[in-house]
């Protein structure tokens, strides 16, 4: 798998700007077939940085409801990227 296609998107949220700054983790969306080793290659090569860990998860979608049917939204992996000190990713936040 290309790493343009493991990687689909960095989140932007309290919790991932808090690890960023207290244990240099970054939080991102990747696709659901990706594993920990290529995730790992994926960040390495698109940021130039060294990784030390990498935990993922699968996050369950969410109810919702249009009017009077009940949907729910897809799943989606979340994976939390741990660098070495002195390595930073420029994400925009």
């Amino acid at each position: 798998m290309d790493s343009y296609q493991v990687i689909k998107r960095p989140l932007h949220s309290e919790k991932a700007v808090e690890d960023r700054d207290r244990r240099n983790a970054y939080h991102f969306e990747v696709d659901t077939r990706a594993n920990k080793i290529e995730i790992k290659n994926a960040i390495e090569k698109l940021f130039n940085v060294k990784v030390l860990n990498v935990r993922t998860m699968i996050v369950n979608g969410k109810k919702r409801r249009s009017r009077y049917k009940i949907g729910t939204t897809p799943d989606w992996k979340k994976s939390i990227v741990t660098l070495q000190e002195g390595n930073t990713i420029d994400i925009g936040y």
